[in-house]
């Protein structure tokens, strides 16, 4: 019978729910892993640490949606392991997980839908001033250009941030959510105000 045209069977992840190997291959810390070892801030104080050690197993998670049919695949790249300190020097064996990702997707007949930040901030970047930093606009830029210039050859679907509302509300508003802060009105409607501007200049890239 098959789907409507425009259709696309898939599945959806995050990198930090996932991968794990946190610790593994260059990768740098994030403001999530940050955030876990705060007590009490996350659920039985679990982390993502191993997760569902995407980063070893991706070979059977591969396997797994062609098996199921699946079309289409939904997955973020992690900031802190493609540039350890979120600017400057890029880490290429982070880099090279999701090319292998990629070709093996491809290869298994679903088409990869390519989601560039999902919460998992570079706590370097944090360090600097995170989204109340006017900079981050440039460096999520920056970050753009390498990872669209390394998978943009294969990756046709491409999404900028993931629930600006949430990683914003939860995060810098709310304190509920990494890096669990509760800023004024004003400082929360400046982070929004860089996290569009940071979507406008991906686009561009």
């Amino acid at each position: 019978m098959g789907f409507p045209k425009g259709f696309a069977w898939g599945a959806a992840t995050a990198s930090y729910q996932i991968e794990g190997a946190t610790r593994e291959d260059g990768r740098g810390m994030s403001i999530w892993d940050t955030f876990c070892q705060r007590p009490g801030a996350v659920w039985e104080n679990q982390t993502g640490d191993v997760a569902c050690d995407h980063y070893h197993r991706w070979r059977e998670d591969v396997g797994l949606m062609e098996e199921i049919g699946l079309t289409a695949y939904r997955f973020s790249v992690a900031w802190p392991r493609v540039m350890p300190l979120g600017t400057g020097k890029v880490n290429a064996k982070g880099l090279a997980f999701y090319d292998r990702l990629v070709d093996a997707l491809l290869a298994a007949g679903v088409e990869p839908w390519l989601t560039l930040y999902h919460w998992d901030m570079p706590q370097a970047v944090y360090d600097r001033g995170g989204w109340l930093n006017r900079e981050i606009v440039d460096w999520f830029a920056d970050y753009a250009e390498v990872v669209v210039g390394r998978l943009g050859d294969r990756v046709k679907h491409w999404f900028t941030l993931n629930e600006p509302q949430c990683f914003i509300g939860f995060g810098l508003r709310d304190g509920l959510q990494a890096p669990g802060l509760k800023l004024s009105r004003g400082e929360v409607l400046r982070a929004g105000h860089h996290a569009l501007l940071a979507h406008g200049r991906a686009v561009q890239v």
